[in-house]
C-alpha cells in the first residue's frame, strides 16, 4: 500500500506520467468535459471533495511551473480565488476568460473533477521539472 501522497490510482498514475509543459485540469462539478478526455472523477456528493482540497493534494505531488485560471474567479468567487492564490504561492498565474479556459482545457493530459459547486472553481496546472 502506498504510504503517502495521492492514493487514487488513476490520479497518481497521471501525475507520474506528466512531462514538462503537460497540462492537468482540476475542475468543479459543472465544467464541461469532452467525452474523449482522460477524466478522473473524484466527485462524491455536492462539495466533496472540495476544489481546494484536490488542488492542495495535487500540488504536493506535481511540479508546477505555471497555472491558468478563469479571470471570472476573482470577481465571482473571491474567497476561493484568495485560497487558490495562497496555495499557489510563487507559481505564476495567467488569467483567461472562462470561454478561453474551456478551450484550453481540451489540451489537458487529464481532467480531475471535484465535487465543488462554487462558480469558476477551475484551474489548469502546467507541469514543470524538478531539475
Amino acid at each position: 500500500m502506498k504510504k503517502q501522497g495521492i492514493l487514487n490510482n488513476d490520479l497518481s498514475k497521471l501525475i507520474a506520467e506528466m512531462g514538462h509543459t503537460d497540462k492537468l485540469v482540476i475542475c468543479d462539478a459543472g465544467l464541461p468535459i469532452p467525452s474523449e478526455a482522460n477524466r478522473i472523477d473524484l466527485a462524491l456528493t455536492e462539495g466533496v471533495p472540495k476544489f481546494i482540497e484536490a488542488l492542495a493534494a495535487i500540488l504536493d505531488d506535481l511540479v508546477v511551473e505555471r497555472a491558468i485560471i478563469a479571470e471570472e474567479m476573482e470577481q465571482e468567487s473571491p474567497e476561493l480565488f484568495t485560497a487558490t492564490m495562497e496555495l499557489l504561492g510563487e507559481i505564476p498565474v495567467d488569467k483567461y476568460t472562462h470561454e478561453e479556459f474551456k478551450k484550453l482545457s481540451k489540451q489537458a493530459k487529464g481532467i480531475v473533477r471535484s465535487g465543488e459547486v462554487t462558480p469558476f472553481a477551475n484551474i489548469i496546472l502546467i507541469s514543470g521539472v524538478d531539475f
